[in-house]
C-alpha cells in the first residue's frame, strides 16, 4: 500500500493545492495573468503583503515552474515576473473555482 505522504501517489488536487497554497499565491497568479510585472508593481497591487513574503512566494512559484523570473542586463538591473505556460494553464484550470466563488459568495461566508 502506498504511503499517504508519497508524492507519486498523491491525488491531483493535493498536488495543485501544494503549488498554490497560502494566502498570496493565487493573488500573485491573478496579478501576473495581466502580463509581466516588476516586483514593486506586484507589491503595490497586493495591498498588505510584505517584501519578504512576496519574494518567498515568487521564489516558490518559480521553483514550481509556475512563474518565470526575467533578469534584464541593464543598469540598474530590471527584473520582471510572468506566468509560464504551465502557470497560464493552471490559471485556466482555476477559473471555474473562481466562478464558483463568485456565484456562491453570499452563501459560504463573509466577504474577504
Amino acid at each position: 500500500m502506498p504511503d499517504a505522504g508519497d508524492a507519486d501517489h498523491a491525488c491531483g488536487m493535493s498536488v495543485a493545492i501544494d503549488v498554490i497554497g497560502g494566502k498570496w499565491k493565487l493573488h500573485l497568479m491573478w496579478v501576473l495573468a495581466e502580463g509581466p510585472r516588476r516586483f514593486g508593481q506586484i507589491r503595490r497591487l497586493l495591498d498588505g503583503v510584505s517584501e519578504k513574503v512576496l519574494a518567498e512566494n515568487l521564489r516558490q512559484l518559480e521553483a514550481s515552474g509556475i512563474v518565470h523570473r526575467e533578469l534584464y542586463a541593464e543598469v540598474p538591473p530590471r527584473v520582471e515576473y510572468s506566468l509560464t505556460p504551465l502557470g497560464e494553464e493552471l490559471n485556466r484550470a482555476l477559473a471555474p473555482l473562481g466562478e464558483w466563488g463568485d456565484a456562491h459568495r453570499d452563501l459560504v461566508g463573509p466577504r474577504l
